[in-house]
This record gives C-alpha cells, structure tokens and sequence, in this order.
C-alpha cells in the first residue's frame, strides 16, 4: 500500500533520496468496487459543485471549461469555482463551504492544499454530500469518499525513464550530469511524481551513472512554490553559476511543461546547450518545444478524459449506485485508504508525439 500523506510525502519522505520499499511500492492490484457506503441517489438537476486550484496551467483552465458543459449535458446543475492566486487555500475553503451551503450533493475538488480541507470535507458529509477528489488526494480525513486521477507514481517513474534514455541517446556512455526538480510543496502530488522517478533514477545514482551535480536531492531543496515557472527560473540560474561553470549538464528532472520551459529559458539565456529535460502535462508551446528538438518530452494526461470519468462517477451517485474504481488498496490519505480510478499516463517524445495526439484536435496539428 502506498501511504500518502500531504505534506510528509511531498517534504519528508525522501530526505537523502532514501525511497524505501513502502515508498516506492504500487500495491495495484485492478480491484474492482467501491467501500465508500452505499448512496440512497438524488435528483437529477441537483447541484454539484466544482472547487479547483487556481488556473496555474492550461490543464486547470481546461478542466474548468469541461466541467461546466459535461454536467450540463449531463443534466445537473453546477458550480465551477477556482481558488486565486494566493498562496492560502483559504479562498479554496471559502468556495467549499459555499457549496456546501448552496445544497450540492457531490463536491469535486482538485486540491490548493491538500492537507487543509478536513474541516470543509467534514462539512460537506454532515450534509449529506459525497466528496471526490480530482487529481490531487485531499490528505488526513475519514470523510473522504473518491479520488480520480492519473496514475501519477507512474508519471514519476516515465519521467525518470525518460530522462535515462534521452541522455543515452545522446551520449552513450555516462556519467551524466542531472538535476532535479520537484513541484509545490502544498500539492500532494508533488511528492509522488519526486519518489516515482527517483524509483527510477536512485539505483543509478547509487552506481555512480548518474550524478547530482549539485548535491541537492532532497526534496525541500528542489521544491518549486506554487509551480511558478519564475521560480524555476531563478533557481536554474542559481544552479548554472554555482555547478556548471566548467561542468556540462546532461539532464534536468523538471514535473511539469511550466517549470520545464522555464528551465529551458534559463539554460538558454546563459549561451549553454540545453539538455534533456522532462515534462508533463502537454502543454501547447512545451508540445511546440519538443517537435523544434528542445524539451525532451512531456506526459500525456487527457483532462477530457479525466473529467469524463469524474462525471461518470457523478452520475453513478445520482442513480444511487456505487461509482467504478480500479484501486481500492493503494491510496492511504493518512486517515483511510481512498477508493480510486486511475487512469493511465502517456510518455511522449517526438518520436510519438503524432501518435500520441492523434485525436487531440489542439495537439495533433503541432505534429505534422
């Protein structure tokens, strides 16, 4: 069982890049079913609110815009809120506990922080509403119904295989020079994309193929506020003048297209070659970057999809029957183990990218 737990796994869990087996386990084993408690259904043009982060990438800004239509032709009624662009999560808080209020009977919530909405999760159920969580596991509550998401240890551990073949394609014979970066500190997800690529990465760290040029592989260290790609930046820049002065750097674990392309800003802006680097999230100039030859590759995570499962589950509840999961072992929130629908991430390259986009009517033209 993978115990994820907010802020311990995106902070402490891998001090020292020490991924222990727990850590670095899967416990997937298909499960089928779901133990959240049976549900007596509602009324189809009920209410169902919608609380994402806010609109950090265009994945979010996407998600929004389907939600809204999805549970309008699906017959409910709907709140789409997201949080703003402060660090706090109390606009988050503020927007749940509306919801609650206004009488929705499913919340979906894609976490600002993961670990500071029990209180708004615990009032949404002593109201009778069910709570799923989109994307990002909300942390430390029993009331904590669902959670729909991409298979995001899995994310992790693509990047970092990703990241091996690129620079072996590019110079064969190692030791490679990397650097790592990892997401927000608030985000649980964070976390679990850093301890699946360093499943990947640590055993050839520990080989001496690879090497952290730099010395800073704990997480805190590599950790990115808020995903904000200025702060890639600066950090890059940092990372350049203090390590690569007379080194050649081969590899940069970047999560996310965001922090990638800003990172590529960096390396670019001090006359340097630009390495492999990685992304996520299939972003339209981080797509455009990989088909000119620069970021390396991205993760192919179809929000279409993602929020058509999520509304599958919706409407589920409304009928009165038990929402699909996959995954009723994996996802421990420090309270309870979450029933969960994965759903599978996609590496791609250029090599693919036509491929891999084929039936993204924004993406596949960037392709050809």
């Amino acid at each position: 069982m993978r115990n994820l737990i907010g802020k311990s796994v995106a902070i402490g869990a891998i001090a020292a890049l020490a991924l222990t087996a727990t850590a670095c386990g899967s416990g997937r084993d298909g499960d089928t079913g779901g133990s959240a408690g049976d549900t007596k259904g509602f009324a189809a043009d009920s209410l169902i609110g919608v609380a994402l982060p806010s609109k950090t990438s265009e994945n979010w800004v996407l998600a929004g815009d389907l939600f809204t239509n999805g549970l309008k032709e699906a017959g409910f009624k709907s709140d789409v809120q997201y949080a703003g662009a402060s660090t706090t999560v109390a606009d988050q808080q503020a927007q749940i506990t509306a919801m609650v209020t206004k009488g929705a009977k499913v919340i979906v919530i894609g976490a600002t922080d993961a670990a500071q909405l029990s209180t708004q999760v615990a009032a949404a159920h002593a109201a009778g509403a069910k709570v799923i969580a989109y994307d990002r596991l909300i942390t430390n509550t029993p009331d904590l119904d669902y959670y729909v998401a991409f298979d995001n240890f899995k994310v992790g551990q693509l990047q970092g295989q990703a990241l091996l073949d690129g620079m072996k394609a590019k110079k064969p014979n190692g030791p490679y020079n990397i650097e790592l970066f990892s997401g927000s500190p608030d985000d649980n997800n964070a976390g679990v994309f850093f301890d699946g690529a360093m499943s990947v990465l640590k055993p050839e760290i520990d080989k001496g193929n690879v090497v952290v040029a730099s010395k800073q592989t704990d997480v805190k260290q590599t950790a990115i506020q808020g995903w904000k790609a200025e702060g890639a930046q600066a950090r890059m820049d940092q990372l350049l003048t203090s390590t690569y002065g007379g080194k050649t750097l081969d590899g940069v674990l970047s999560p996310n297209d965001t922090l990638a392309r800003a990172i590529i800003t960096s390396i670019k802006g001090a006359g340097k070659p630009i390495p492999v680097v990685t992304g996520q999230d299939s972003e339209v100039e981080s797509v455009k970057s990989i088909m000119a030859g620069e970021q390396y590759m991205t993760i192919n995570k179809d929000t279409r999809n993602l929020v058509k499962q999520t509304i599958e589950m919706v409407k589920a509840l409304q009928q009165g029957n038990t929402p699909e999961v996959n995954d009723t072992k994996s996802y421990n929130n420090g309270v309870k183990v979450v029933d969960t629908y994965l759903l599978p991430p996609v590496a791609v390259t250029k090599a693919n990218a036509a491929e891999a986009y084929a039936n993204d009517p924004k993406l596949a033209p960037l392709t050809k």
